[in-house]
């Protein structure tokens, strides 16, 4: 086991910071334990690793623990995944900046929720395959496909972790995954594609640079603008990157800053004040946003198992 404090220049939520990283109930990959603290697997450059992270309030720092090959990189990037690179202070330039405030609940959220940042994994691939599980289906369906998939090929995560945790497999592993098991995981045929094909370029995302990470992703076949969004969210803490096409967030943006529903067109709309912490701003949304009445049944969670 190996153990490093860190300081926080500012306030930190840890638990709202990391929950990005969240897929569903059960996630293998992520937990939260009674006492607060959060466990996290991670397929590292220096192979696998269980990353505990908790807070010694009394001396204001982060303490993490971590275990197997990947500690030591866990333990050296652990400031980067709680936001340390998160350019928080140009947002609150930003905001003092906007005409009349902005939107009062915008400035009223950032002020609650002065914890949060936005987390930064560096690892490309693993942020990509439960965003392609993600594509046009409920968050059910794609959590259930997340789960049975780490636990039949995810390797046992190191450490004194939580049971059934499960570290994210080598690229050669989904690409060797038959299709049946796709099948049984609930994931068609054309999901199942895209993440084979993608862990064909997984080198070449992971050691590309930030700011040609959506030109790659886009490249890839069966990854649209929202994977796209969702993988620089997670992997390079992109305070800008939009979920465009996400079913759920143009009308949350829109009822919550003008109490009506909008399209993706209006969410940009919407959020062109808040250019380059757009990101950021849905964040805060969700953490806080109104959302409008439910109209009719919720959409079902499809089993291709069955089909």
């Amino acid at each position: 086991m190996r153990e490093r404090r860190w300081r926080p220049s500012g306030p930190l939520d840890v638990k709202t910071t990391l929950a990005p990283h969240r897929r569903g109930a059960g996630d293998p990959a992520w937990q939260a334990a009674p006492d607060g603290t959060i466990w996290r697997t991670s397929r590292t450059p220096e192979g696998p690793g269980t990353l505990r992270v908790g807070v010694d309030a009394r001396q204001g720092e982060v303490v993490g623990q971590a275990w197997g090959p990947g500690a030591a990189w866990m333990l050296e990037t652990l400031p980067r995944l709680l936001g340390a690179d998160d350019p928080v202070a140009e947002f609150a330039y930003l905001l003092e900046g906007l005409p009349s405030g902005g939107y009062a609940l915008v400035t009223e959220l950032a002020s609650r929720h002065g914890g949060l940042r936005l987390t930064a994994t560096s690892r490309v691939f693993e942020a990509l395959v439960p965003a392609v599980l993600e594509q046009k289906v409920v968050g059910r369906e794609a959590f259930r496909a997340w789960r049975w998939l780490l636990r039949a090929y995810g390797d046992p995560a190191p450490g004194p972790a939580p049971a059934g945790m499960r570290v994210f497999p080598e690229p050669e592993v989904w690409r060797r995954i038959p299709s049946w098991d796709w099948h049984r995981a609930g994931a068609e045929a054309v999901r199942a594609r895209t993440i084979v094909n993608a862990a064909l370029h997984a080198a070449k995302l992971e050691a590309a640079a930030p700011a040609d990470a959506d030109r790659l992703l886009l490249a890839l076949p069966g990854v649209g603008v929202w994977t796209s969004a969702e993988v620089r969210q997670r992997a390079h803490g992109d305070p800008d990157a939009v979920s465009v096409g996400d079913y759920h967030l143009p009308a949350l943006v829109g009822w919550s800053l003008t109490g009506r529903k909008t399209d993706d067109a209006g969410m940009l709309e919407l959020l062109a004040p808040y250019r380059g912490h757009r990101y950021r701003i849905t964040r805060l949304l969700e953490l806080g946003g109104r959302r409008p009445p439910a109209r009719g049944p919720r959409m079902p969670a499809r089993d291709y198992r069955a089909f």
